[in-house]
């Protein structure tokens, strides 16, 4: 079994090991390749390959980009981007931007729940104050003891329709499959099973991101219960789409899974990286 990961998040977005961290994290999982996959940045790629070079890991420079669909949000992932393409730095700093201006407003919801300095509590979890986001108000309501855990934190306040919620206009999926393809990349769907849409919503997402030149999908994932590995299999066969794996890491606390140890993949997919090893 090979043991690889092609998302996970630094200090550069919202994790919390650094990049560096988690590529010794990976090689002591005896992991051999690895994504960073920060959303909506990518300066945590230049330490982390400096990193695997000196343990001997296949670094593959990565972003995570926050898309709007239909007014829902997805996740796009791009692998084996160019990190020192200039458009594509350009591009994701004006997709970030107005994440401070978002969390003052969930501040604020939080504020008239009685839920005081919820914005300040975040802001102490933030390592690139550009990327705040809704991770980090679980944090701080776990902190607190105001939630049990950051999951609770999502289910009670922070999801889609919770009173703390606050939407924000994304890149177009179409732009952000253009930015990936600009800069010598793959777009990969993140975590399907995660979006609280119907079947017919998703089927349709998916039909327009493989006519917009999407190459692949996550089909074993931190996001995705083990019953549904075989679902998005078939899912990813149907459409001809190249099967991904990604922890989704953020924190040693928080996730399902440790950097590079995922189940395998089921047998009758494609594998992404089969010509990258």
């Amino acid at each position: 079994m090979l043991h690889l990961d092609l998302h996970c998040h630094s200090t550069a977005s919202d994790g919390t090991c650094t990049p560096e961290e988690l590529v010794f994290r990976a090689k002591k999982n005896s992991a051999i390749m690895l994504a960073i996959t920060d959303h909506d940045e990518i300066k945590g790629i230049v330490p982390a390959k400096k990193a695997a070079k000196e343990c001997g890991i296949k670094l593959i420079s990565g972003v995570e980009i926050s898309v709007t669909w239909n007014n829902y949000t997805y996740h796009v992932v791009g692998l084996q981007i160019n990190e020192n393409d200039q458009k594509l730095i350009k591009r994701l700093h004006d997709n970030r931007s107005g994440r401070i201006e978002r969390a003052q407003q969930i501040g604020e919801k939080f504020d008239k729940l009685g839920i005081h300095g919820a914005f300040d509590g975040a802001m102490k979890f933030v390592t690139n104050p550009e990327l705040i986001s809704r991770k980090h108000f679980g944090r701080f309501l776990f902190e607190t003891g105001r939630s049990s855990s950051i999951g609770e934190a999502f289910r009670y306040y922070l999801k889609t329709d919770g009173p703390c919620y606050v939407k924000h206009e994304w890149a177009s999926l179409k732009n952000a499959i253009n930015w990936i393809h600009d800069a010598g990349g793959v777009a990969i769907v993140a975590h399907p099973g995660r979006y609280r849409v119907s079947e017919r919503e998703l089927n349709a997402f998916l039909d327009e991101f493989k006519q917009l030149g999407g190459t692949g999908i996550e089909v074993v994932t931190g996001s995705h219960a083990s019953s549904q590995y075989t679902q998005y299999a078939k899912i990813a066969n149907y459409y001809g789409f190249l099967a991904s794996v990604g922890s989704d890491f953020h924190s040693p606390d928080e996730s399902l899974y440790d950097v590079g140890l995922l189940p395998e993949l089921p047998h009758n997919v494609k594998p992404i990286w089969l010509n990258w090893l």
